[in-house]
Parts: C-alpha cells; structure tokens; sequence
C-alpha cells in the first residue's frame, strides 16, 4: 500500500470530523466572535464567515474556502469545521491584507476596502491533524493564566489551525476525588501533589510532594478554568486531548491496599525519594483498570469527553523490566482502563520515551509497546522530529498513526534558535517515507512566547503539501507583515538570522540555551555555536538603523530588545573567553577588565534593556503567580514557586537553571551576582596563589542563588526607559567591541 493510502486508512480508524447543523452554527459563531475580538466589529463586519461539513472533499481533511473582498462586497470565508474556517480567516489576513498574529503582538492594519480574493480560493490540510502543547507547556508557560490570558491562546490555536491540542487543567481536583473514594486521607493527598509550577512531572510520574501541596483554592479555580478551555476549544471543532491513568499511584495506597502489587521506580532529574521515585502499579494487579477507570469515569463525568487521551507511563524513566512480555502488559492495562470507561477510546502517547532513552528502547522493547494497543488506537507524538525522529528507526511505529511534531524549545528558554530547514522539509519527507502512517503535524514546544518565525512555519506547514521553496523569500515577507511595512534593512537582518541562529542542523541541534550567561559559571564552560556571531552583531546593526522607520511596531521593538538580548549573549561568551585565557595565563588585569566589563557594566546594561520591554520583566512573571493567589500566604508561595522553577529547579539546584530565561530583575539579582562572585574568586585565586576549587564556588554561588529564591523582594510589572535609546546606548558601547573579539 502506499503511503498516503497506509495513512488514510489509519485516518479512518482515528476520529473524523462529524457532527450537526448546529455544530455548524456553533463553531461560525465562535469564529464570528473571534473575528470581533481580533479586530473590532466594525472590521468584522466586513467578514462573513460560516461552516459547513460537506466542503472537506476527503473525510477529516479540514478544507477552507475564501472568495469576496474588494470595494463593497465581504469577504466570503467558509470551513469544513471552525478550526478550518478560523485558518482561512487567517491566511486571508497574512496572504491578502499582509496582517501578522503573534504572541507578542499582532499587527493587525487593515488595507481599505479590504483586497478581493482574485479568483475562489479552496485550501485542504494534507493530513487529519494539527496538534499543539507538550506536557510542559502547562508548567512552563500557562502555569498562572486567568481565562483571559487562556481565550487569546485558544483564538491563537484556531488561526493556526490547531485542532488537536492538551487540555490537562484541574485533573488535581478530580485525582483528589478518587483518592479520598479509596481511603487516602487529605493529609497523605496533599502530601502527594507536587506544587504547582511542578505538576507537569508530577503528572508524568517524574516527582510527587516537591514544592508543594496544592491549596484547595487551586483545585477550584483551575476545574474553573478548564470548563471554560474545554467550552471554548470545542466551540472551534478542536479535540482536548484529557488526561487518562498511566499506572503511577500516591505510596499512601499501600496503607490502604497493603496487598498492592506496585514497584517503587528510580529516582528522576538528581531528586532523592523524598521528591522522587515514584511507585508504579502493576499491570496485573486488580486495583490498575480500578484506578484507572475510577478517574476517567470522574473526568468524563465533570468535563465530558472527545475520545482522545493522553498519559506517559515511562517518560524519562527506565521501565522496571525490559521484558517485552511486561512492557506489553503495561501498556496494554493503561489502553484497557481507558476502554472500560470509553470504549471509543484513542491514546495519544509522547514518543519522547523512545527518543529519551534509545539504549533501553531496541526493537523488541519499542515492538511491544506499539503492538499492545489495536492498531489505529494508539496515536504516537513524534515530539523532536526535526532533530531526531523516531519514525525513522521503527518503521513508522510498527504501523501504529504518528504526528511529526517539532519540539523546538526547552525549558522556556529565551535565546535566538531554530533549525528552519530541518523544520520545513521534515513534514514532506515523512509523508514520502516507505509506508507511511503519519497523519498529522504538530508544535510540541515546552514552553513558548520566543522565537516566533519558528512557529509561523510550523503553522503554516500543517496546511501545506509541500516544503516552502524559498526560505529566504519568506523571513523577508514573514518580517514586512510583522512589522506593518516593507524595510530593506529590517528584511536584511532577518535573512542574516535566518543563515545563522535559524539554521542549525544535525541531531545535537536543541533549543536549549547554554549561553555562559545563563549557567553557573566554571571554567569549563562551552561558547561553541553553529553559526556565525558576526551575523547576530551585523543583524543588531541593520535593525537599530530601522527605528526610525519601524520604531513605532511594538513587535519591531520586541525584536529589537530581543535581538540586542541576543547580541548580549554572544559578547557574554567573548568576554567569558577573554576571562579563562587571562586566568589561565596568570594575567589579573585582563582578568578584572574583562571580568568588571561582563559582571558591572554588561548585564546591568542588558537587564536595563529588558526592563524596557513588558515581555522581558521577571515581575509581571511574578506578579502573575501572585494574582492568582487568594491570599498574601497563598501569594508568596506561588511566587517562591516561580523562583524556584526559573532557577534552582529543586531544593539544591537539583536541575539547576533549566528554565533559564533572560528577564529584567533575573539578570540583575540572579544572574550578574554569579558573575560577579566568579570574578572576584578568580582573582583572589592568583592574587593569592592558589588554585581556582569550583566545588567551593558552586558552594558560594548556591548561597546566591538560594538567597534570590527566597528573596521577597518586588519587582516592576511595567516596563520602564525607552527601548531604542537604551539600544543605541548599548550598541555604540560594544558595537565597536564585537568585531575586535
């Protein structure tokens, strides 16, 4: 068979679109209302949009249709489901009125009349899917949303045509529920739930108590939040993906059930058993498909359903027994407990565990797993295939549908990075691979809100058949329609990121920033890049000459602070360089010059900057964890939750600056005094004599770090200074600098 056939045929094993007139109705409308949220209603009027099955020609292939437009007629937008109808609404607003919608702020200038779609424009997504999120995301990014912030990402999602995507919010709240049915007391409970910038690992198994528990405000506000995501996710034809038992259980259940038959698994990310270690029920024992079905029948029964489930068993965690007999069993108990409860069942399963531990996962291990769960009911996240598909080496899993999803980002992390060509032909070639089973594409970043252009190709590539021919030709179209404005210099800088920062290759490519500025210092830090650092200094050059033109585009003033943030971390890593080589040689001026320059004039300058920009503040992160407190106790907890994740990630950095980002506050307070301790200790090292001990100094610098984690110490939600002067100020300080590196 083929392999687009292979995969239609998986397609019809997987849910299709269905549904009445009136949920036609209904997802127009959510639409309609999208429209008037995006630009107003008097610009929505200009639009009529509506939603009909019988346009998709192929069962499940989202199809859009535009026609209309031009003096006095509206513009005719019709789709197959809402998702579908809310893309073309957004290709008609990129292609024809050269409109950008972006996280950090669309650019949304209407031409007038509105442009006439020349001849009917009919658009069909190549394949069933396109799916959004990773289980971090929850953590990493949408950990203190209200509904507002959560509406602007779900309209997001719809232009982007993202019609299958996580909806994991207030499984806590019905965790509780089946744990105290089953005897656990509200003591052992809260002792049991991670806190809540954690629950994603907690939810996969990985932690259980750290930074917690969980105030019972939180169970309430987030079963609050998810009625609302669900209700509107559902009101564009999406799918939420719930969340379903994968077999991890509280330790308390062995008090309950001192019979259990559970195997207690090893410890995760350098956390003891305190926080770790979690136990694992097995597969045969009578309390799995009870368990499991006691929570998706609470789920179902508070939150409805769409059929689909996600849950990770073995996510960065080697399975007690590589038996395949035991590794099917496993699996096979998780699907079976779905099933009890939802006999239409789909399991959606990261593929991360394949990819995160290859050495266990050889072909009879993956075989099992794969071939426990009717083919066509198991759908697979391919999570880092644009650097290291999995599909590849098993034979696109054994038969079982997959998603090509790019993971792009990790931790949250700000710094410049994609690996665009590995991005924009990954999707095509997985479509041609012998016996394909691939039906859809995905955006699995584990936190978002950086790096935009990355996403804007991946969405647009869930619509397209084929590769975009000319990379270059499109960062330059992609920069004019952010930016409300064609600009030689600004397209300029754009194409020299797209050959630099945007053009890693190879399976070690990992948007994961170990820029020196973001780590612990030592001396044995790594400054290698993959491209060229005169391309980022060159880039920073060509758009400061823009301002004049484009200062007035908040996105152009983003990427401006975010392209000097960049620039900043390039001249961290020279003047790092120039510090080791002079420590090295025994040379303490260079030393303390390089040293002063990086710790007491650089960082203050970059935090200077952020602070300029409301998307570069560590207070409005704060704040945000504060706001959804019901109390000043509440509120500081929440907050020290932040702080931790943001840095020491554990009780003793156990996965130290892992979600590094670079915020106005974090720069100043966290990050230069390490720089600064660093200095200073290297030079008391050759003023004295002796030899640099970094053990010692990772002693020191854990008491800085532990300081700021602790620190109550407020920080502005707004921005201050003006971007470009605090810019200029800074180029034409180190400019000059970077060339002589």
């Amino acid at each position: 068979m083929e392999a687009m056939g292979v995969a239609a045929a998986l397609g019809l094993l997987l849910l299709t679109a269905g549904g009445s007139t009136a949920d036609e109705a209904r997802e127009a409308a959510a639409v309609r209302e999208l429209l008037v949220r995006l630009l107003g209603p008097g610009p929505a009027a200009a639009f009529s949009v509506s939603v009909e099955r019988s346009l998709a020609t192929e069962s499940g292939l989202d199809t859009y249709r535009l026609s209309g437009g031009g003096a006095g007629a509206r513009v005719q937008v019709l789709g197959s489901t809402g998702v579908a109808a809310a893309a073309g609404l957004h290709r008609y607003l990129r292609d024809f009125c050269g409109c950008h919608v972006a996280w950090s702020g669309s650019q949304l200038r209407l031409p007038q009349p509105l442009p006439a779609v020349p001849e009917e424009l009919t658009e069909a997504t190549p394949n069933r899917y396109r799916y959004y999120q990773n289980v971090c995301t929850q953590s990493y990014s949408f950990l203190w949303w209200d509904w507002a912030r959560w509406e602007q990402e779900i309209d997001w999602m719809a232009l982007n045509g993202i019609n299958l995507a996580l909806a994991w919010s207030g499984q806590e709240a019905i965790w509780q529920r089946v744990y105290l049915a089953l005897g656990l007391t509200q003591t052992e409970i809260d002792e049991y739930f991670t806190g809540p910038a954690f629950l994603a690992w907690g939810r996969m198994g990985n932690l259980h108590t750290w930074s917690g528990p969980l105030p019972p405000s939180w169970h309430l506000k987030q079963l609050y939040l998810q009625h609302r995501i669900l209700d509107r996710m559902r009101s564009f034809g999406m799918i939420p993906v719930l969340p379903a038992f994968a077999g991890h259980v509280p330790k308390a259940l062995t008090r309950v059930f001192p019979q259990v038959n559970v195997t207690q698994m090893g410890s995760w990310g350098h956390f003891n058993c305190s926080y770790s270690c979690s136990f694992l029920l097995a597969p045969e024992d009578p309390l799995f498909p009870l368990v499991g079905s006691l929570f998706l029948r609470e789920l179902t029964k508070e939150f409805g359903t769409d059929h689909i489930y996600g849950a990770d068993t073995f996510n960065e965690m080697q399975p007690p027994s590589s038996e395949p007999s035991y590794l099917a069993a496993a699996t096979a108990a998780v699907y079976q407990a779905m099933t009890a409860v939802d006999p239409d069942a789909v399991w959606l399963l990261q593929g991360w565990l394949f990819q995160n531990q290859p050495e266990f996962w050889g072909p009879a291990q993956v075989a099992a797993v794969l071939g426990a769960v009717p083919r066509g009911r198991l759908l697979v996240l391919d999570l880092f295939a644009e650097s290291q598909p999995v599909y590849v080496r098993t034979a696109s899993f054994q038969g079982q549908p997959f998603i090509w999803c790019m993971l792009h980002n990790f931790g949250g992390n700000h710094g410049l990075f994609g690996a665009l060509e590995s991005v924009n032909q990954g999707p095509a070639t997985a479509r041609r691979f012998p016996n394909s089973t691939l039906v859809g594409t995905g955006m699995a970043p584990e936190g978002i809100g950086q790096n935009e252009v990355v996403y804007a190709l991946m969405a647009e590539l869930g619509w397209r058949k084929d590769p975009v021919a000319d990379l270059g030709a499109w960062v330059t179209s992609f920069a004019a329609r952010r930016y409300g404005v064609s600009h030689g210099d600004a397209e300029a800088a754009w194409r020299l990121l797209l050959r630099s920062v945007y053009n890693c290759s190879g399976e070690e490519c990992r948007g994961h920033n170990h820029s020196p500025l973001v780590k612990r210092p030592s001396l044995h830090m790594v400054t290698t890049v993959w491209y060229n650092r005169s391309d980022v200094f060159e880039a920073w050059r060509l758009l400061l000459a823009a301002t004049p033109t484009l200062a007035s585009s908040p996105a152009f003033r983003y990427d401006l602070v975010d392209v000097t943030r960049q620039a900043v971390q390039e001249l961290v890593s020279l003047y790092y360089e120039e510090m080791r080589t002079a420590y090295l040689k025994k040379e303490l001026v260079p030393l303390m010059r390089a040293g002063g320059i990086l710790a007491y004039e650089l960082l203050p300058a970059l935090d200077q900057v952020l602070a300029s920009d409301c998307h570069f503040l560590l207070g409005s992160w704060l704040e945000q964890a504060r706001l959804a407190a019901v109390s000043e106790t509440e509120a500081h907890f929440y907050e020290q939750n932040s702080r931790y994740q943001l840095t020491l990630w554990g009780p003793e950095g156990n996965i130290l600056d892992y979600a590094n980002k670079q915020l106005a506050g974090l720069v100043a307070d966290y990050y230069a005094p390490r720089w600064r301790l660093f200095a200073e200790t290297l030079a008391e090292s050759l003023v004295q004599g002796v030899p640099f001990q970094q053990h010692q100094f990772d002693k020191n610098a854990f008491q800085l770090e532990q300081t700021f984690v602790l620190g109550t110490r407020r920080y502005p939600s707004q921005p201050e200074g003006d971007t470009v002067d605090l810019v200029k100020k800074l180029f034409l300080k180190y400019y000059p600098r970077a060339g002589s590196f």
